[in-house]
């Protein structure tokens, strides 16, 4: 008989290549929903907005089986205490799923209007946003809390990339008063980027929980220090 400490490390590490598998899913989405906005292919955004159903599907697979390995195999509690860092982490990627959605909506929303601007920030902030989730779920993994507060720190060029996108679409309002439309339309493509990159915080204030039991608001504690 295989000890159940054995099935249960291999259940653990089961679910942490679902989650890194749902983590794929979600840093492929969001990329390509800035490169279809992009490009403006409205089938790819239509396959996209479909596509969102196999990552909530994803998610939940990933709820079931750490619910089953609850109430089938005893875990400690450092065992939950990765279970229910597991279950958010899920969730976080479900949301930043929904964001890479949202993007691919408003490509059809914008529909065959031209751009009222070439994409540049935009792009950049998806793959840095993206490249932040691969690298935090690569620490998750390793548990490695040094990584982890390194990419919280990262979020800032997110958000100053953000600060650029909003003030460039306000100039082009401010010039011509019929970009409004639009102009929210890509403010909202740039906030779902933004706040993407926030859910990507939260994973890596998961690691840090696992590996030292303590759940920090990061972002909190790096204003602090540079206040001092």
């Amino acid at each position: 008989m295989v000890p159940t400490r054995r099935i249960l490390d291999q259940k653990m590490r089961a679910l942490e290549d679902d989650l890194i598998s749902l983590g794929s899913m979600v840093e492929d989405a969001l990329v390509e929903s800035v490169d279809v906005l992009k490009r403006r292919d409205f089938g790819a955004s239509r396959r996209l907005i479909a596509a969102d159903k196999q990552i909530n599907a994803k998610r939940y697979e990933i709820e079931r089986e750490a619910i089953i390995i609850v109430a089938t195999q005893q875990p400690m509690a450092t065992d939950l205490r990765l279970l229910a860092s597991i279950l958010e982490l899920a969730t976080e990627l479900e949301r930043i799923g929904d964001y890479a959605k949202g993007i691919a909506s408003i490509n059809l929303k914008i529909g065959e209007e031209p751009l009222i601007k070439p994409l540049i920030d935009l792009p950049r902030m998806a793959e840095l946003a993206a490249d932040m989730l691969h690298q935090a779920l690569a620490a998750f993994v390793a548990r490695d809390t040094e990584a982890a507060r390194s990419i919280i720190r990262r979020d800032d060029e997110v958000d100053a990339l953000y600060d650029q996108v909003y003030r460039e679409l306000m100039t082009l309002i401010l010039e011509n008063p019929r970009n409004i439309e639009q102009a929210n339309y890509l403010l909202w493509a740039a906030h779902n980027l933004e706040r993407s990159a926030d859910r990507v915080t939260n994973i890596c204030e998961r690691t840090i929980f696992v590996v030292t039991g303590e759940l920090a608001d990061m972002d909190s504690i790096e204003a602090e220090k540079d206040m001092e």
